[in-house]
């Protein structure tokens, strides 16, 4: 099996991974809506109570068992569970059916940025005449295909593309940071982002904000990391590369927070509250080009961040494609095949939200809060297996270089109580509203359920699939194969 070739190479993947649109365009506008610098306090603090956490089991699974979700469950936890790794793998592809959308859009701009399309242009004009339209087919099968080929070559391909992208994006967000600090008035943007507010500390809102922030974009709880972990070296540290990643993937969201804010309270103080409360859409397509526009060197700058945003999409969407191309090998296809067939089903399938905004809408949604779900089902893999013991065995190996305590044995209990929260909260807090709409909770629920359906019903099936011949037989839960030097 081909590994990583050094732990530079894994974790450059893995930032790709973690880093996408969601840290340049949602941070900023989720961080200016729920109080600034109080919900930066909150944000920290679910990164070590959520992000860190997560991370850590996913890095353990996949470096132990060497599977994808669905066989990592089936080993960690026992054949009867394999429909959870099923979960994980599924939301995350079915996410992976509308972000090829996203890149899509992103590499729309970046043309247009670069051609002075967007110049002098009517704020909008351009998404009003480009979005969920059949042009967005187009930039759609280009998005697609420029992630399988990267995909198609293995994990070597990965790799290099990552040690090209990730630090071409660091060098892009630094620099665009740089500028943004150094326009007049800057200072009201950083005082709004860094300074708390009893208020907003005490605001259960804010908190919820962050916890769901931090599972949207870190990638903790997607099943990528446990996916790219399959790659990792046996002598890899689980723990120093988990607080690595976590703390480099919020370091460019922090700097796409500074980069935003400081732009706008800068060049459009005045409009400050209908900019970061436009929406993702809206703050980076209608907003964005607007404040670009009113500023020295602005066609070089919006070129820059969309550039930005073309390579944090086309990373992650690697890693969703890699995501389900090896659950698909694990259960006896050829990569070459798997790979073809969802690059293909990735395009056929993405092709509704491409063209309507309901849709889209409401795949984000169902499956954006499906990620809790699926953040729920690692902690409960865990605790089945013994905290304690996943701890010491799987986490805290030989080659460890930092020894993770008994406070994560609690971190883990408090996931599952993290993840019903922000389940029911934001089930019943929008979808209430209009049940069959697009953010409806019936809707959402629906589809869950035909989801969860199939994979019970398929869950021996997977098992069978998943496992060696040796291993059909019902094996005892928490069996583990020999560790893969």
């Amino acid at each position: 099996m081909s590994r990583f070739s050094s732990r530079w190479g894994m974790m450059l993947a893995m930032l790709g991974m973690a880093v996408g649109t969601g840290n340049i365009w949602r941070f900023p506008r989720i961080a200016a809506t729920n109080g600034g610098g109080s919900f930066l306090v909150a944000w920290v603090t679910f990164l070590l109570l959520w992000s860190i956490p997560l991370i850590l089991v996913e890095f353990a699974m996949g470096r132990r068992t060497r599977y994808g979700a669905v066989g990592a469950f089936s080993r960690l936890v026992g054949p009867k569970f394999a429909w959870m790794g099923a979960w994980i793998a599924w939301t995350a592809t079915a996410i992976m059916f509308y972000y090829t959308v996203v890149m899509g859009w992103t590499l729309r701009y970046f043309w247009a940025a670069v051609t002075g399309q967007l110049s002098g242009a009517e704020p909008g004009a351009l998404w009003g005449s480009f979005a969920y339209t059949p042009q967005v087919l187009i930039y759609h099968a280009i998005a697609m295909a420029l992630a399988g080929f990267v995909v198609a070559r293995g994990v070597k391909g990965i790799e290099r593309a990552a040690s090209i992208l990730i630090p071409s994006l660091f060098v892009l967000v630094v620099v665009l940071t740089l500028k943004a600090v150094t326009l007049p008035n800057a200072s009201a943007g950083l005082n709004f982002l860094f300074t708390p507010s009893w208020e907003g500390l005490a605001d259960h809102r804010v908190w919820l904000a962050a916890l769901t922030q931090n599972a949207w974009d870190t990638g903790a709880g997607w099943g990528l990391i446990l996916t790219y972990s399959i790659y990792m070296r046996q002598r890899e540290d689980a723990a120093l590369n988990a607080f690595m990643l976590g703390f480099g993937n919020n370091a460019v969201s922090l700097m796409a927070g500074i980069m935003v804010l400081c732009t706008v309270f800068s060049i459009m103080p005045g409009a400050a509250d209908q900019i970061v409360g436009a929406g993702n859409e809206g703050l980076t397509f209608i907003w964005v080009p607007q404040l670009f526009q009113q500023m020295a060197g602005g066609r070089f700058f919006m070129s820059l961040f969309f550039l930005a945003l073309v390579f944090a999409a086309w990373t992650s969407l690697i890693s969703m494609i890699e995501l389900a191309t090896r659950v698909l090998v694990d259960g006896g296809l050829r990569r070459g095949r798997a790979l073809a067939l969802v690059v293909t089903a990735g395009f056929l399938l993405g092709i509704p939200s491409a063209l309507s905004e309901n849709i889209f809408a409401n795949q984000d949604w169902v499956w954006g809060v499906g990620l809790m779900v699926s953040g729920l089902f690692f902690a409960i893999a865990v605790i089945r297996y013994g905290t304690t013991r996943f701890r010491e065995e799987l986490i805290n190996t030989e080659h460890s270089d930092i020894r993770i305590g008994r406070w994560w044995d609690w971190a883990i209990r408090f996931v599952v109580l993290q993840a019903v929260v922000l389940i029911l909260w934001w089930l019943f807090s929008v979808g209430r509203e209009d049940p069959w709409g697009p953010y409806g909770l019936f809707n959402t629920l629906l589809q869950w359920a035909i989801a969860l359906t199939i994979f019970l019903a398929l869950n021996r099936w997977m098992v069978r699939r998943t496992r060696p011949e040796v291993e059909r037989a019902e094996a005892p839960e928490g069996a583990m194969p020999p560790a893969i030097p």
